[in-house]
């Protein structure tokens, strides 16, 4: 299986970990914009909000992911921290959680994918998941049998594969009485609101 980075990869994604032992994250493709490699999606009172990891312009139009820097123009740490906060707070296992992932907002990193992989490598502590993640030691098209995901799991629609390895399981969301089932956000949304079940809750993603 061959996966984009992704900031807080959304449920999908991480189905695609509990499917795959082996997974390869691509680092030499060209950046794309607008996909979940700088964002993430959680569900708060208002409704599902974006988080968005603000990049640094690129010299020319095309950049590989692996050198894609963070912008610290803006403090957006600060502001995730709290559009997670004020999500989840009240969720039955922020508290149990929070401070597993306080660092990624304290810290700074230079890399965008570095970032991605600390992130990642951390979630799959959490939800107890074993998976080998590898990076891409080059940029391959003809992929010999690899399933390609770098462009299948986006938040558009329209620029989305047809998964029919996944199915989006209902779960319990803080604000679902308002909002009703929001499906595929952040693993963040089914961290906090399913804690030790988050696993089995994957694993329940992945058709047959």
């Amino acid at each position: 299986m061959l996966l984009s980075t992704a900031y807080f990869a959304p449920i999908q994604y991480y189905s695609k970990l509990v499917q795959w032992h082996d997974v390869m994250i691509e680092q030499f493709e060209n950046y794309s914009k607008q996909s979940y490699r700088n964002r993430c999606h959680i569900l708060g009172a208002n409704g599902e909000l974006a988080l968005t990891v603000p990049v640094v312009k690129a010299s020319s139009k095309k950049i590989l992911t692996k050198d894609v820097r963070i912008s610290y123009d803006t403090d957006w740490q600060k502001l995730h921290w709290r559009g997670i906060e004020s999500a989840y707070n009240s969720s039955p296992f922020y508290e149990f959680y929070i401070d597993d992932l306080r660092r990624f907002f304290d810290r700074k990193w230079d890399f965008l994918l570095d970032l991605n992989l600390e992130i990642q490598e951390e979630i799959n502590t959490l939800i107890d998941l074993d998976c080998v993640i590898k990076k891409t030691e080059d940029y391959v098209e003809d992929l010999n049998g690899i399933i390609d995901f770098r462009e299948g799991i986006h938040p558009k629609a329209s620029k989305a594969i047809v998964d029919p390895d996944f199915v989006s399981n209902k779960y319990y969301q803080v604000f679902s009485d308002k909002w009703g089932f929001v499906e595929n956000l952040s693993i963040l949304d089914l961290l906090f609101n399913m804690g030790p079940d988050s696993l089995i809750h994957l694993e329940k993603s992945v058709k047959g």
